[in-house]
């Protein structure tokens, strides 16, 4: 395991062999990342998180609360994820500054297996990514993706499928190849 003198890991982060967590990055309490992965420079990983083994985040990467990336996913440079149904800055009960932590309108997300998120994409809350599912850079996605698909723009809409490996195929793959 490498971790960068400028990290910041809050208590009880779990971190998996052979990981490597770069400058800047800051890791929320309870958060969990297994083996074989890369968390690039000025990543934010909120508390609970869980990241599972082979995967690799770029740099400038957001990922809050209720977010899971599942094994073998790539979050290319700048992705950002959503999990607030109603964000706002204020709380009228409290007539302050509203609460940054979890609450019943937290959304929980899934990145499946061996997804691709593309740079600078922002994923909105409540939402599953397919299995080797690809997301275009830039795209902005407003609903779940199937397995294997394709989707670019703003908002996100399927153009096509991927193979296992990436690669476009005319119709979607019958089984991961």
């Amino acid at each position: 395991m490498t971790i960068h003198p400028t990290a910041l890991i809050e208590e009880g982060v779990k971190i998996g062999e052979e990981t490597s967590v770069w400058d800047h990055v800051h890791i929320r309490k309870n958060a969990s990342i297994g083996r074989c992965c890369v968390i690039g420079g000025r990543t934010i990983i909120s508390y609970d998180v869980h990241i599972g083994d082979f995967v690799k985040i770029n740099s400038n990467v957001y990922i809050p609360t209720g977010v899971t990336i599942e094994d073998r996913v790539m979050v290319a440079a700048g992705c950002i994820f959503v999990n607030d149904r109603y964000p706002r800055a204020f709380d009228d009960a409290s007539g302050g500054l509203a609460s940054s932590a979890p609450n019943e309108d937290t959304l929980e997300t899934r990145v499946c297996e061996g997804a691709t998120l593309g740079a600078g994409s922002i994923i909105l809350g409540g939402l599953t990514i397919g299995r080797y599912a690809m997301i275009g850079a830039g795209a902005v996605v407003t609903k779940s993706v199937a397995d294997h698909a394709l989707v670019v723009g703003n908002p996100a809409r399927q153009t096509g499928w991927v193979q296992k490996n990436g690669r476009p195929v005319e119709r979607p793959p019958t089984q991961d190849r």
